[in-house]
């Protein structure tokens, strides 16, 4: 953990050490040492002066911290790395999100939380959101901008807060993916007091006003996330509430604690994947004899809910069934195409398949394009497209302009070329 106190300004502490000339003798030190720049120089003195306030018991002034920075030596901060890896390692960070706000942007305060270690590869992490922001219901998410190598990502997470929380502050749990860019980042690699964007909440996959008698949650993976919140947010008192939840082992169980004390009204059911395959549609009438008569939330990999909405389907329960995908499902390909795509007056021509999003293809080609929830729902990723066709990967319908027509919005997220398009790589 990492946390400042006393809610210093850390752009007037800033300003403070640098006409005392603290700053200047820091940065003497630092690039003595032949590693760090000016800032980097500064968020050390951050993180020594919090290091020296844990040994105090007490709140460190900045002008102290930068003081004591220059003379620690180089056995101070071998002893301090050794204290680091011992805190941290179970991968324990802090890492605090805010949405834009020219207030950060001119270097007031960041506060530090926890990232807390929910399994191998996954963490939760406590953002502190700026004053803008409008809060949320339990079971929906949020927009993620960060910044990996200079490039700024969108990514959608769902939020795990208690809504009640006094502090103010909310959290998001995300499963490192092989494959994920951004999800590696935030979990294995984010350092304390990294800034990044954040939108405001979205989403629909949420509980009623008025709960239902009984209800009926179907998790998997990582798909426990938007359920978490619900669980968390919910009196269940007096009320039928079966969770089924499916992950590979025991150690890849998240929120493992806390479905293990599931709540009053809840009934958890844990299913280990590895040893005991899958939970499948046909087991139901097994595992919840009266799932008719429960409305049902479900969450997590494709096929599994392909299954499910096909099971549902088929014994016409289809309204009881609310499901919330973190991919697209994608059910037909073209046969592809070239997409030009403009970055003011430089064009990127690319030669591309008809089941690769474009999305996937400029972000795989350096192109930098905006971004949200990647599976064609909160439209963080629309760009004009001022001649040609793209096909939507989850219908197959086409979406055709011509240069004499107005140009048209297209998800670049769930869309591929179909012949050839010709796309404005601006934020719309």
């Amino acid at each position: 953990m990492v946390c400042f106190t006393g809610g210093a300004d850390t752009g007037t502490d800033y300003d403070r050490m640098k006409a005392k000339g603290f700053v200047e003798r820091s940065i003497e030190r630092g690039v003595a040492r032949g590693k760090l720049d000016q800032a980097e120089v500064f968020h050390e003195v951050l993180e020594h002066r919090w290091y020296m306030a844990e040994k105090a018991k007490h709140d460190i002034p900045i002008e102290d911290a930068a003081a004591d920075y220059p003379t620690a030596g180089v056995a101070g901060f071998v002893a301090r790395a050794e204290e680091l890896e011992a805190h941290f390692a179970s991968r324990v960070r802090t890492v605090v999100r805010v949405p834009y706000d020219p207030h950060i942007a001119s270097g007031s305060a960041i506060s530090f939380r926890d990232l807390q270690p929910e399994t191998r590869d996954a963490a939760t992490i406590t953002i502190r959101p700026g004053r803008d922001w409008q809060g949320h219901a339990p079971g929906q998410y949020i927009r993620v901008g960060v910044d990996v190598d200079g490039v700024r990502h969108w990514r959608a997470y769902s939020l795990t807060s208690d809504t009640s929380a006094r502090d103010g502050l909310i959290s998001i749990t995300v499963k490192a993916m092989p494959d994920g860019l951004v999800s590696q980042h935030l979990v294995h690699r984010a350092m304390p007091g990294t800034i990044i964007q954040i939108d405001q909440a979205s989403g629909d996959f949420v509980l009623p006003q008025s709960v239902p008698a009984k209800v009926l949650f179907l998790t998997g993976g990582s798909g426990i996330t938007p359920v978490m919140g619900m669980l968390r947010n919910h009196d269940f008192d007096g009320l039928d509430v079966v969770h089924a939840h499916s992950a590979p082992t025991a150690d890849d169980v998240i929120f493992a604690r806390e479905l293990a004390d599931a709540p009053t009204g809840v009934r958890t059911i844990v299913r280990h994947t590895d040893d005991e395959g899958m939970l499948t549609p046909d087991q139901l009438d097994e595992v919840v004899p009266d799932w008719r008569e429960r409305e049902t939330w479900i969450c997590g990999p494709t096929p599994m809910l392909d299954a499910f909405e096909e099971h549902y389907a088929a014994h016409g329960h289809t309204e009881l069934l609310h499901v919330e995908r973190f991919r697209p499902s994608i059910v037909e390909a073209g046969e592809g195409g070239t997409a030009s795509l403009r970055v003011g007056q430089e064009t990127t021509t690319l030669d591309l398949d008809g089941g690769t999003t474009i999305l996937d293809a400029a972000e795989d080609a350096g192109v930098l394009m905006p971004s949200g929830c990647r599976m064609g729902i909160c439209f963080g990723c629309v760009l004009p497209m001022t001649d040609g066709s793209v096909r939507d990967l989850r219908t197959g319908e086409l979406t055709t302009t011509t240069p004499d027509d107005p140009a048209v919005k297209v998800q670049t997220c769930i869309s591929a070329v179909a012949g050839s398009c010709t796309i404005e790589t601006t934020e719309s």
